[in-house]
């Protein structure tokens, strides 16, 4: 019956519009100081010990400084043209092909996935450049927010990821083994948004096309090589051990200084004091929820829920695909109601006990619950990629969404496929970690 009030509680604060840590941590500690709940031999007192203790444990970690350092490289790149430069020269790849814009907006989010770890910088950084140059070029509003949003989406599958940042810091899965387990999938979703945006923009006649020019292409190589760099320096640090994916991530902010400022010159020390405070202020509303969720999680914890609820799962007789389903259209579901880290602290301590039943390995299942909930942030009522979009394109949240029913359909096919074919996710990291 706690369990069950916990959560009533959560989402009936979610729907009056609390923030979601308050959300998450206001009914925990509630529900915790109330009479009866724990013996009546453990004091108040004890109690509000715990849960101080509880949320300085749950932002603790080493690994969570990745974080904030990541959030700071992504609006270092997008304010010191960094994002401009990936974006022509993602154009002079593609920009032969239908819908030549919508294929390059795709492109250069996958680079700048490389570098963000987030979704919602990815989109704003490649959104207010592309949407406004679509707009011109004749492309629907509402098309080429969605476009945006879903290249925005892949931020958080291609390494570095945060959400895969969190899922290994609650489950001591190797990150670096997440990153790898990212990659193929992270192509395939931009691939397959590609070819979607093609067949769209060829069937409607949307936009323009340019001549493919091995010229220009050499041309914009030049200019963005030092913005290519990242990416290669970032992921290969991780995946090749040299580097932690914290010190990663402090590497990233590095390297960002140094091609906005030494070489694009397009960032000033000036700028500075106002970009690490809208970065961070953004990584300290995540850092916040990781807190608040840590105590929302103990007591779920406490009163046996994982255990309570793999019973009830394994008692369906459901073999481990359909298992793994349910799970994966559970995840769906919390994932349009849901923030992302929020969703993740809930359901990570609740749901990883459940992979040797599902048949999955643990960084399968970690990536399934990151591409889940990326996917979530293409629909509404809380996708995260579509309000920044929106807001950029000018448009509605209705008329965006309609807009990207095909390329969440797209989302749905790759999704399966990573869930039935484990090599997509699970090849890369043996090969590199054999």
């Amino acid at each position: 019956m706690t369990i069950l009030t916990l959560f009533a509680l959560l989402f009936l604060l979610i729907a009056l519009g609390l923030p979601i840590a308050l959300s998450i941590g206001v009914p925990a500690i509630g529900i915790m100081l109330t009479p009866g709940v724990f013996p009546s031999s453990v004091q108040i007192s004890a109690l509000g010990q715990t849960i101080v203790q509880l949320l300085f444990a749950g932002v603790d970690s080493f690994d969570l400084l990745a974080v904030p350092l990541f959030m700071l490289a992504g609006a270092i790149m997008e304010t010191g043209g960094i994002s401009r430069q990936l974006i022509d020269f993602s154009d002079s790849l593609v920009g032969w092909m239908p819908g030549g814009p919508a294929c390059a907006c795709i492109v250069a989010s996958m680079f700048f996935a490389g570098i963000s770890g987030s979704a919602a910088a990815d989109t704003a950084a490649i959104g207010a450049i592309v949407i406004p140059a679509m707009i011109r070029q004749g492309y629907p509003p509402a098309f080429a927010a969605a476009v945006v949003a879903a290249g925005g989406a892949i931020g958080v599958i291609i390494p570095p990821s945060i959400p895969m940042v969190i899922f290994g810091f609650l489950t001591n899965v190797s990150i670096a083994r997440l990153f790898a387990g990212g990659v193929m999938i992270g192509l395939l979703f931009g691939c397959t948004f590609m070819a979607v945006s093609v067949w769209i923009c060829w069937r409607k006649g949307y936009g323009t096309r340019q001549a493919f020019s091995w010229i220009r292409i050499w041309h914009l190589f030049k200019e963005a090589v030092w913005a290519l760099g990242a990416p290669i320096i970032v992921l290969g640090g991780i995946l090749s051990g040299i580097v932690t994916v914290t010190e990663a991530a402090a590497l990233a902010v590095f390297y960002a200084l140094m091609v906005s400022m030494v070489f694009n010159r397009q960032l000033t020390w000036k700028e500075m004091p106002q970009l690490i405070l809208r970065s961070q202020i953004i990584a300290a509303t995540i850092l916040f929820i990781i807190a608040m969720a840590k105590v929302f999680t103990w007591l779920v914890a406490m009163k046996q829920t994982p255990q309570l609820l793999g019973t009830a799962l394994t008692s369906l007789g459901l073999p481990p695909s359909g298992l793994l389903l349910l799970v994966m259209a559970g995840l769906l579901i919390i994932g349009c109601v849901m923030e992302t880290t929020a969703a993740l602290i809930l359901l990570v301590p609740v749901l990883s006990v459940l992979t040797p039943h599902m048949g999955v390995d643990p960084v399968q299942f970690g990536v399934l619950m990151v591409i889940n909930l990326a996917v979530g942030m293409l629909t509404p009522p809380v996708g995260i990629c579509l309000f920044v979009s929106c807001s950029i394109a000018n448009v509605t949240l209705g008329e965006v969404s309609r807009a990207a029913l095909p390329l969440i359909a797209a989302a749905f096919v790759a999704l399966l496929i990573a869930c039935f074919w484990p090599p997509m996710t699970l090849w890369l990291p043996s090969v590199i970690y054999h």
